[in-house]
């Protein structure tokens, strides 16, 4: 290299240097972030849905809980359940980030007995989907109807229970929504999940609904008749029931022989 070159060679080098390990100054996350980060924890795929949905209707103390899909869940997924639903003064807290009725202390975290308990689910998916709640608690004239988005509040009519309504999930983040699978993989996760709820919860009814059309139901039944109904006949005639309990645990269901 030319002599004369050098010191603007060195000069330029350490530039970049300077830039590249230029320091960035320490600042909070807008809550809109934080969100759309927390949201990344609890949501992967429309499925992830589905588990967080339906783990809040069934603390709701639901008997049936519909699940209605359009393109897999990407387009369009309704949880629809029967429970005691929610005030119209707490449908607004419902969306907050840690609000839930199922902790209030430390010491419950000791003696948790709900699907959930973090406030984390629907805040984390008004966040990266457009998110609407309709709910009529027991003994109200009507239902109320909340957009996240805006914070809406409106009368709406439905029997006593909550519907959840998740409309194009990841619009906001398309890096994420390109990383979905096609329709028919993401019907397929959706109903894994749900399985997988109506084979712990036998006491309550499912069903699941894809484009309009019924995909299976499950009605409130005996735990071998369940288990019958989501994996099939062979399977209880393959398997064994199990049932043991150590101190406070208890362990209760069906092992496949080898």
């Amino acid at each position: 290299m030319d002599d004369t070159l050098a010191p603007m060679a060195d000069s330029a080098a350490d530039q970049g240097h300077a830039v590249s390990g230029a320091r960035r100054a320490i600042r909070e996350l807008p809550d809109e972030l934080i969100s759309q980060i927390a949201a990344g924890e609890v949501v992967e795929r429309p499925s992830s849905v589905v588990r967080e949905l339906v783990d809040n209707a069934l603390d709701a103390g639901a008997g049936q809980i519909q699940l209605k899909l359009i393109a897999g869940g990407i387009r369009s997924l309704i949880v629809e359940d029967d429970g005691h639903g929610i005030p119209d003064s707490e449908l607004p807290l419902a969306i907050k980030r840690h609000a839930t009725s199922k902790i209030g202390s430390l010491g419950d975290l000791e003696a948790v007995a709900t699907m959930g308990f973090r406030g984390e689910a629907l805040a984390a998916v008004s966040s990266i989907a457009e998110l609407a709640i309709i709910s009529r608690f027991h003994g109200a004239p009507h239902a109320w109807r909340l957009e996240a988005r805006t914070g809406e509040l409106s009368p709406a009519a439905r029997a006593r229970g909550t519907s959840v309504e998740v409309r194009e999930l990841f619009f906001n983040t398309p890096a994420r929504r390109k990383f979905l699978k096609s329709e028919g993989t993401e019907l397929a996760h959706c109903l894994e999940a749900l399985r997988r709820h109506a084979l712990a919860r036998p006491d309550v009814g499912f069903a699941v609904w894809h484009e309009g059309k019924l995909v299976d139901q499950w009605r409130a039944s005996p735990l071998p008749q369940r288990i019958a109904e989501v994996l099939n006949e062979e399977f209880i005639a393959q398997s064994r029931e199990v049932s043991a309990e150590v101190g406070p645990m208890r362990i209760h269901g069906r092992i496949g022989l080898p």
